[in-house]
């Protein structure tokens, strides 16, 4: 298993809407991008609106960010698309056998390693804006047309 792609959807929705920010990014024109259908995209947006990243009007097409790039983070992305419900990204199976001590004790000892894990991540998260996510796609997009 892995993160939902809803994660790095959102994050290519933020960023294409900015370099977008002269043109109209209605759901069709970022589910080209994306290519996958607009339906999709619509429903990520709406996500990303409920947490206050865009800003979007009904029976107008376009999207815009609701928030500087500087103060926007990958973990306000994280969140706002329910990728994982809080000390969840890790799943601990449930009734293993307490008559083992393997059993009897496995939740209890990598539980805590598993929601240091997380945090670590989310940290990580916290700490890279959209603005850089932005500025290293126009530099590679740069370097690679040269």
């Amino acid at each position: 298993m892995s993160i939902s792609s809803r994660f790095s959807v959102g994050i290519h929705i933020l960023a294409l809407i900015e370099l977008n920010k002269d043109g109209v990014s209605s759901s069709e024109f970022l589910a080209e991008s994306v290519n996958t259908n607009p339906t999709l995209i619509r429903k990520i947006m709406g996500m990303l609106k409920k947490a206050g990243l865009i800003e979007v009007k009904p029976g107008i097409a376009g999207a815009k960010l609701a928030r500087e790039l500087s103060e926007i983070t990958m973990l306000d992305v994280y969140k706002a698309v329910s990728v994982v419900k809080e000390n969840e990204l890790f799943s601990v199976h449930e009734n293993p056998n307490i008559k083992c001590p393997v059993g009897r004790n496995i939740q209890n000892t990598i539980d805590p390693i598993f929601s240091a894990a997380q945090l670590a991540m989310e940290s990580t998260l916290g700490q890279v804006t959209l603005e850089k996510i932005v500025k290293d796609i126009v530099d590679k997009d740069s370097n690679a047309t040269k």
